[in-house]
């Protein structure tokens, strides 16, 4: 699980470290660019219901932080359906929820 920091928040995003790697990719390509566009996320398991947005400006320091040494492979078609959202009006949009289903490893054993 990684852990993205923006500006002076007090409260970390985790995400998965592949899906990390991808958001990673995409948001520092648009703010290269000085483009400055909206992420929001579906919080996932252990927070609070709801969702959350952040307003990705240039100026404001950001830092990815990845529990996994070595980077995961990267999926070209992930990426530009990251860049084509943050182009759009709603800007990027994930679901943290539906992340953490994907995750290789033991899943959860719901009660019957």
């Amino acid at each position: 699980m990684g852990t993205l920091y923006y500006g002076d928040s007090g409260t970390p995003v985790e995400i998965d470290d592949r899906a990390l790697a991808h958001l990673k990719i995409a948001i520092t390509t648009k703010l290269r660019r000085g483009e400055s566009f909206m992420f929001s996320w579906r919080h996932g398991a252990g927070e609070p219901r709801g969702r959350s947005s952040l307003w990705l400006h240039p100026a404001i320091p950001l830092r990815f932080v990845f529990q996994e040494e070595v980077a995961p492979e990267l999926s070209r078609e992930w990426i530009e359906e990251l860049m084509r959202s943050a182009n759009s009006g709603g800007g990027i949009v994930i679901d943290l929820h539906e992340l953490e289903a994907q995750r290789p490893g033991p899943k959860p054993v719901e009660a019957a």
